[in-house]
């Protein structure tokens, strides 16, 4: 059966909590928008779960239904894989309740939740984990690729910081996954993706952080870009692991503390996250503040979940976005000269390049100890196309093509499995390099018939799939 019956759709609904949506059906339209504009897929079915039991169901109703699935969490991921075409879509964004039990420090979060959702219950006891930088990120789809932030370079990437999950896998089974329960299972949960399964409750370590951070932002004009960045890269070894540095390439936004005449002309930005005690901030940060004559700054201490939510005007749904990335393991000279001039030839007033800071903790891990393979990665590079009109496609499109292989031979040539999009399905094995063989194998064990598969899939090896 490859088709969906009316009979089938309203069996479908008697046994849902939550609701079953088609084409036309009030809630759909709004169900289908994701993150990414550029994404434009109508799904058959749209299955609006509020629980575990609502997930199991509609996991098998795919199975039988023999049409294309897609997981939602958060709708977040530039690839798109939220929504299929013609296809049923598990939608978990209702499912969205955060646990957090102060005591042991863990919180018990379910796939809906977004990174506001989490800060919001977590920093209730100045609690916090590694997650990203952007309030409205799901944390589910954030979390399975690998997840970094301001807190990584202190305590890891998000997978190490996961302590274990209850997935449904591709038989409908509910399990168990964790370092003494399912290992091989959570070994490649921990950066896989959605490959395995739709995981309904993520539990997290969470440390002591806030509720004030330092932070802010340091705005250099881009004729000062490469000296600061030749700054930048020196003072990066030396910087204490509760401190991080992001550096942003594009036209400066309307910031209230830049001069007017500074909005629209192209920058560099530092991003600075300190989160050691706020006696001693200032002392951290100077050698930023000396990186060059800034056109501002805007430096203090402020809540943390208020810097969580810092960039969320520059990343606000229904813009079009298309991303291109390196891992990178420094900032050569010639690398800082390919980014000035791609940021000379900026197509639209949203596009940046922007280098994630990681490093620190994320590096004492294993390359083998879970599926993100990535420590040798001190900086996350992404090329961040981003635009509003159609007509623009090609143009912006081209532009961030165009960085991305001029910058590759100073690459380590691994990515950050997160930052793919929808056309560089041949880049996955770069995303898990030696761990690759060993994810075959797992996805065999648990989807042999590659029904996870509308993602950046890892495909099961069909001479070994009716084994299992």
């Amino acid at each position: 059966m490859s088709s969906l019956s009316s009979d089938s759709i309203e069996t479908l609904k008697g046994a849902l909590r939550g609701q079953a949506l088609q084409p036309g059906d009030a809630g759909y339209e709004e169900a289908r928008q994701i993150w990414n504009a550029m994404i434009e897929r109508r799904p058959a079915l749209i299955v609006r779960c509020q629980g575990c039991a609502d997930v199991r169901r509609a996991v098998a109703f795919a199975r039988e239904s023999g049409l294309p699935l897609a997981v939602r969490g958060g709708g977040h991921n530039i690839a798109g894989s939220a929504l299929c075409e013609g296809g049923v879509v598990i939608d978990l964004s209702l499912m969205k309740s955060v646990r957090v039990e102060p005591a042991t420090r863990r919180a018990y979060v379910e796939p809906g939740a977004t990174l506001g959702d989490f800060d919001h219950e977590a920093q209730a006891f100045s609690l916090a984990t590694p997650l990203g930088i952007n309030s409205t990120t799901g944390v589910a789809g954030l979390t399975l690729g690998g997840g970094f932030g301001w807190l990584s370079r202190r305590f890891g990437m998000s997978v190490d910081n996961l302590v274990s999950v209850d997935v449904v896998t591709a038989d409908c089974n509910l399990l168990r996954a964790s370092a003494d329960e399912n290992a091989d299972l959570f070994w490649a949960i921990r950066g896989g993706g959605g490959n395995f399964g739709v995981v309904t409750m993520f539990e997290f370590a969470l440390h002591p952080v806030g509720p004030e951070v330092y932070g802010g932002l340091v705005v250099l004009p881009i004729d000062a870009a490469k000296e600061a960045l030749a700054h930048y890269r020196e003072a990066s070894a030396a910087m204490p692991e509760n401190l991080t540095v992001w550096s942003v390439l594009r036209l400066a936004p309307p910031l209230p503390f830049l001069p007017p005449e500074v909005h629209g002309k192209p920058i560099i930005a530092f991003a600075i996250c300190y989160t050691g005690s706020l006696d001693s901030a200032a002392d951290a940060v100077e050698p930023v503040r000396r990186f060059g004559k800034p056109y501002g700054e805007h430096l203090g201490p402020m809540p943390y979940a208020a810097w969580q939510k810092a960039f969320d005007p520059l990343l606000t749904p229904g813009a079009r976005n298309y991303w291109k990335s390196h891992n990178l393991a420094t900032l050569p000279d010639g690398l800082i000269d390919t980014l000035l001039d791609a940021i000379a030839r900026l197509p639209s007033p949203q596009c940046e390049i922007f280098f994630g800071q990681i490093g620190g903790a994320t590096l004492r891990v294993a390359a083998d100890a879970m599926a993100y393979p990535n420590r040798d990665a001190l900086y996350v590079m992404n090329v961040h196309g981003r635009w509003t009109d159609a007509a623009d496609d090609a143009r912006c499109i081209d532009w961030a093509r165009g960085f991305f292989e001029a910058s590759a031979p100073y690459a380590l040539g691994s990515v950050y499995v997160n930052f793919l999009t929808e056309d560089e399905r041949a880049r996955v094995e770069a995303a898990y390099g030696p761990n690759m063989a060993r994810l075959i194998a797992i996805k065999t064990r648990y989807d042999p018939d590659n029904l996870f598969r509308h993602n950046q899939n890892i495909q099961p090896d069909a001479s070994r799939a009716g084994s299992n």
